[in-house]
């Protein structure tokens, strides 16, 4: 589980529930999701990500890629969404979001490891789609980039991503084709299934439809997957998703999720 201890007195010494996170971003999402639907009332720190409010010493300090969400509880750090709900599943059991049942259990553990595996998919079709040209880093933003990002991979997207080509349209085709794969996937289960893991509403769900609702909004093909579509309107149906994912959505797309 990707629990930091850190140097930051600041940080260490803040008490009760503290998550960084962003409007957009589909981890923070899942994360708002899990906060609302256990009733744990939380501290918000927006990070606004246009403004690279992420990219600073200062956060890298408290997530060591400079990523969000980072979730704080009483000075314990988790970074990392999957490891972050299932941290929030165990300190707040109540509702549990996973099901009794251990097959059940067993199918939540495995479309979260989904979803973590094609992280870099996911962003790969955003950028490509929504955000590439936004979120190019100029010379000065990209030196900063390069000082305090560690991790090669991301290093490496956000290089080429800030290229004066871009994205390559091969890395984005092959993004394309992994997300439908595990769309269709989803498809299928849901054509037997309320929810993905049977009768109970648990955190596979709330893992992946933060993906439908990011793709959405970048124009991803989804009128072929019927069932995806009516788990995402009943989902919709939910308090929690009006609190954690529209209300922090740009106005321009919540038309459309």
């Amino acid at each position: 589980m990707g629990i930091l201890t850190l140097n930051n007195q600041e940080v260490s010494q803040l008490k009760g529930v503290h998550l960084y996170h962003a409007g957009m971003s589909n981890c923070s999402m899942r994360v708002r999701m899990v906060l609302h639907e256990k009733g744990v009332k939380w501290t918000s720190h927006h990070l606004d990500l246009l403004r690279e409010e992420n990219i600073t010493s200062e956060y890298f300090a408290i997530h060591p890629k400079g990523l969000v969400p980072t979730l704080v509880h009483d000075g314990t750090v988790i970074i990392e969404s999957t490891d972050i709900i299932h941290y929030l599943d165990e300190a707040f059991p109540t509702p549990p979001l996973k099901p009794s049942d251990s097959k059940e259990r067993a199918e939540v553990f495995r479309w979260l490891e989904r979803a973590t595996n094609n992280h870099m998919c996911i962003k790969t079709y955003m950028f490509g789609n929504l955000v590439g040209t936004t979120y190019r880093k100029g010379k000065l933003s990209l030196a900063l980039y390069r000082k305090l990002q560690k991790n090669q991979e991301l290093l490496a997207f956000h290089e080429e991503n800030s290229s004066p080509k871009g994205l390559p349209r091969k890395s984005l085709s092959a993004a394309e084709k992994v997300i439908h794969d595990c769309f269709q996937k989803l498809d299928n289960i849901l054509g037997e299934k309320k929810w993905i893991t049977g009768e109970t509403f648990s955190l596979a769900d709330i893992a992946w439809v933060p993906l439908y609702v990011t793709l959405n909004s970048a124009g991803f093909p989804f009128n072929d997957y019927q069932n995806v579509n009516r788990w995402k309107k009943t989902i919709q149906k939910r308090p929690s998703y009006n609190k954690a994912v529209l209300q922090w959505l740009p106005k321009g797309l919540m038309a459309d999720n």
